[in-house]
């Protein structure tokens, strides 16, 4: 059984309507024959792959494989060359606003207003999305004390740690209730406690809400066992499927070892 059919089992009940079921069979992200080049330099090569509704896909590549360059297309950073990516059926190049309401974002680089208040920075993200100041306000209370962060929503935010900092960026990522949530290298620079927090509170969100969730990470350890995975190399999907199939699949103990039997690649040449 796949993850998107145990989601579909697990919330859509037997006397639901067609329409319904279409709806939770629909991938909250479809990227299909996607390929992008700098002039003669091929980045992405027919990258194909979905992730299903209320699951957590990770996107396990190394440092240069192409993984910010998939994420800036899909936040139509980048004009899409060739393929094309739907968000929960609505295609980004036809209709790029019903599709990016859909999505929340945490990029690599840090892009919170240092000098502005924790709230300022929601406040300011939420008006962009066209949320009333009250419900922007309401909402900003409300992900803050989900984050634990309630206490610091008058601090400027260069006076958080990093694990606090990429915590209000996702919770800002949220502010719009999205129902896809992207993060690119969400950890980097973190240390082992914060990034476990972190990948803690991603991973609730998508039992708790059925967010559906891309994680772009180099790190094999953030991956576990009941996740999907979509292994990128050079610009090129290797494998995909659940961590189940794809230890099966190359015959691998574990991710580590399925990633070096698939790029050639050896532990000692990895990123760390």
């Amino acid at each position: 059984m796949t993850a998107l059919d145990a989601f579909n089992e697990s919330v859509i009940p037997s006397h639901s309507t067609a329409s319904e079921r279409d709806a939770a069979a629909t991938p909250a992200l479809s990227i299909h024959g996607v390929s992008h080049a700098y002039g003669t330099r091929r980045a992405l090569v027919d990258v194909t792959f979905d992730v299903a509704p209320g699951s957590f896909t990770a996107l396990l590549g190394l440092n240069g494989a192409g993984k910010s360059t998939l994420f800036s297309l899909i936040t139509r950073l980048f004009g899409i060359q060739a393929g094309s990516i739907s968000i929960f059926g609505h295609d980004i190049s036809r209709a790029p606003g019903e599709a990016l309401r859909l999505m929340g974002v945490v990029f690599q680089p840090r892009t919170l207003d240092l000098d502005l208040s924790v709230m300022q920075n929601l406040l300011y993200h939420a008006a962009l999305h066209g949320i009333g100041r009250r419900d922007a306000r309401s909402r900003s209370n409300e992900v803050l004390a989900r984050i634990g962060l309630a206490d610091r929503a008058g601090s400027k935010v260069r006076d958080l740690s990093g694990g606090q900092m990429r915590r209000i960026e996702i919770a800002r990522a949220l502010l719009h209730r999205p129902r896809l949530l992207l993060l690119d290298e969400a950890t980097v620079g973190l240390d082992v406690k914060a990034r476990a927090d972190i990948l803690n509170h991603v991973r609730e969100l998508v039992t708790e809400q059925g967010i559906g969730v891309l994680w772009a990470t180099h790190l094999f350890d953030e991956i576990v066992p009941s996740d999907d995975l979509v292994i990128l190399h050079q610009g090129r999907v290797l494998a995909r499927g659940d961590v189940a199939q794809v230890l099966k699949e190359t015959s691998a103990a574990d991710v580590n070892a399925a990633f070096m039997r698939l790029t050639g690649v050896q532990s000692g040449s990895l990123a760390s």
